[in-house]
């Protein structure tokens, strides 16, 4: 990431006039203008009105996307309380029937599963297989607000599930299968899962992994689980004899093939989604989101931000762990397919997507900035060997897209697109900054807030700021804010997490900067989230594996700036006597690959005398990595044995 780089005066794309005109976002302008009898010169003002007049805005949102539902007679209570804030208070909706709106032959799921696998789906035998899953969860005891989990790869039978889930009115949550046990138990051992549903492994960069042994030690580990679903993958004839209470998906929803859909009619704010943290500070924080706030803000970004139409072709690459599966999904809410990929995105030298992008004829094509960033270096240029002449908008986030990256998206894939930089999060499962169809692309720049986010930056005393970097803030509520924490009743976690900093405002945790075009920067997390290649790791995550080893005392985990991205640094603390050679450092990081995930690997695993720790005996992650880089550490004098910093210093390791 070039943090010091800002964007250019000159846009790298404008939109045409025949694009403006054409675009939803310019039709819910003129035709909620009329409803209102305003007139907006520009966005800016449209989005101070939708900051302004929330309860305008919002329901105009539910309105012109046509949610199916009653919104009730109030928009929003308590809208000067944050958290506090409720909207839709009187609101009825079902998420998956607002999914499934449509029933035709036209593609609803189109699958590829790195080379081995393709099917399609109609949007009339989704809504099929989503009522059977919806009855058999009913018959296996599944309730409104149940657990239902989901431990597979980005197949169809995840989207149906999570259908069925919502249909019913059941809470869905997923983990993507390359996750080890630990950290499927730190995350579903929380809540509690009545359903279990897994696939008997995955495969990627051309290998088979066969995951039912850790499907063994999960399902006996997670007694909660009445149910175990196998959904066959890798092996047609996988054998569940070992596996308690466990059944193939064929054989579990094969009683209910002529199973008429029901749609439970549930409260606008009935808990649809569990989300993860990235436990940085010990397991991870369950956030529940609800169906009409998760519903809401992905149909106002679909349509007014992505643009969205009916019958477009929506790709995502994204595991089922990352909440942009979740945005993904939604897509069905307004008429697009949903074009599904599993395996590595890397499988023939990134061709696989390309390959996909262009038989399906994708419209919005979504990925991280750093597949971007790879392809860049790769000797693939798309643009010379692939015809994408339907794509229209690309997406890139899970880390700041390089002003690079830009170039390389219009240089080599397509000068024709909207390219758009898109930021928030899983505490949101939404965006505060994105795309526009309607306004131009300037060089490493993020478009614009969205509407209805009342996002800014402020400094270090709570003051709002331009062209400067600081902390990035909403400071009014939204609908996609989280109900809270699980296993929070009063909320303090959830208070904690983003309103701390200051009193009734949300801090986000990322470093961020607001541009003279009214865009954004940023410039990667404010607190000591790790972040290699974009994914969020949290450090106890890694120490929780690590600290098993005998040999290993403690250890401390920081994110180090290299080559444009960042990279895990693992620094070990030993027992007496024991060296840190090659094999101990082979076992770390297999421990680590076992029961994390491949990507909370470190790339450096280096052994020091001492951790600094605070007085209260707390090892302090930002301390080491400002000595790491060379920037000085503010309260030494917090810590019990400042002398340790002096270890991290001037690392030759470090260097290379």
């Amino acid at each position: 990431m070039a943090s010091n780089l800002k964007s250019s005066e000159r846009p790298m794309w404008s939109p045409s006039a025949e694009r403006i005109e054409a675009a939803r976002l310019t039709a819910f302008r003129d035709v909620i203008g009329a409803r209102f009898g305003r007139r907006w010169e520009d966005y800016a003002e449209l989005h101070r009105w939708s900051i302004e007049a929330p309860e305008q805005f919002w329901r105009a949102v539910w309105d012109f996307c046509g949610v199916i539902g009653d919104p009730g007679e109030l928009v929003l209570t308590h809208g000067d309380r944050m958290p506090g804030a409720v909207w839709f208070p009187d609101g009825r909706l079902n998420f998956a029937e607002n999914l499934l709106r449509e029933r035709g032959a036209s593609d609803a799921l189109v699958f590829c599963g790195e080379g081995h696998v393709e099917r399609r789906l109609s949007h009339a035998e989704l809504h099929r297989q989503t009522a059977q899953v919806a009855a058999a969860l009913r018959a296996a005891g599944v309730s409104a607000g149940d657990r239902v989990a989901a431990w597979l790869p980005n197949m169809p039978e995840t989207i149906i599930a999570m259908l069925g889930a919502a249909a019913v009115g059941a809470v869905f949550t997923s983990c993507s299968p390359d996750f080890g046990v630990q950290g499927v138990l730190d995350r579903f051992g929380q809540i509690a899962p009545k359903v279990l549903l897994a696939a008997d492994g995955y495969v990627y960069n051309e290998k088979r992994i066969d995951t039912r042994d850790k499907l063994r030690d999960i399902a006996t580990q997670l007694p909660s689980v009445e149910q175990v679903v196998l959904v066959p993958y890798v092996d047609a004839a996988a054998d569940l004899s070992d596996i308690p209470n466990a059944r193939t998906w064929a054989k579990w929803v094969a009683p209910f093939a002529h199973s008429p859909m029901e749609f439970a009619p549930l409260p606008f704010n009935h808990p649809l989604y569990v989300m993860y943290s990235s436990g940085t500070t010990g397991v991870p924080k369950c956030i529940v989101h609800g169906a009409g706030g998760t519903l809401l803000q992905h149909l106002k970004e679909h349509q007014l931000h992505a643009d969205i139409h009916p019958a477009d072709r929506l790709f995502y690459f994204t595991t089922c762990g990352w909440m942009m599966w979740n945005w993904l999904a939604s897509g069905l809410a307004s008429g697009a397919t949903l074009l599904l990929y599993d395996g590595s995105p890397f499988a023939r030298g990134g061709r696989a997507l390309f390959d996909f992008l262009e038989r399906e004829r994708v419209t919005h094509f979504g990925t991280s900035a750093k597949f971007i960033d790879a392809l860049g270096k790769s000797p693939l240029r798309p643009r010379e060997e692939y015809r994408l002449d339907a794509l229209r908008t690309v997406l890139s986030t899970g880390s700041p897209l390089a002003p690079e990256g830009f170039d390389f998206v219009y240089e080599q894939i397509r000068p024709d697109v909207n390219l758009a930089s898109i930021s928030g999060g899983t505490d949101i499962i939404s965006c505060f900054v994105l795309g526009n169809p309607t306004l131009p692309v300037y060089r490493g720049e993020i478009q614009c807030a969205g509407l209805g986010m009342a996002v800014d930056v402020f400094d270090d005393a709570g003051n709002s700021i331009r062209e400067v970097k600081g902390e990035l803030v909403c400071t009014r509520p939204f609908p996609s804010m989280p109900l809270g924490f699980w296993n929070d009743a009063g909320g303090e976690k959830y208070r904690a997490a983003y309103f701390s900093r200051v009193p009734g405002i949300w801090a986000h945790g990322d470093y961020a900067e607001i541009t003279a075009h009214d865009g954004m920067i940023i410039y990667g997390r404010s607190d000591a989230t790790l972040n290699p290649g974009g994914v969020r790791i949290g450090t106890a995550e890694i120490y929780r594996q690590v600290e098993q080893l005998p040999e290993i005392l403690e250890s401390i985990a920081i994110g180090q700036e290299w080559q444009g991205d960042v990279r895990v640094v693992l620094f070990v603390r030993l027992k007496e006597a024991v060296l840190l050679d090659d094999a101990l450092v082979a076992r770390i990081k297999q421990t680590i690959r076992a029961n994390a995930t491949p990507r909370h690997v470190p790339a450096k695993v280096l052994a020091v005398a001492d951790i600094p720790r605070t007085k209260s005996g707390k090892i302090t992650e930002l301390a080491v990595r400002e000595i790491v880089h060379g920037r000085p550490v503010k309260n030494q004098e917090a810590l019990a044995n400042p002398e340790a910093l002096s270890l991290f210093a001037n690392l030759p390791d470090l260097k290379k």
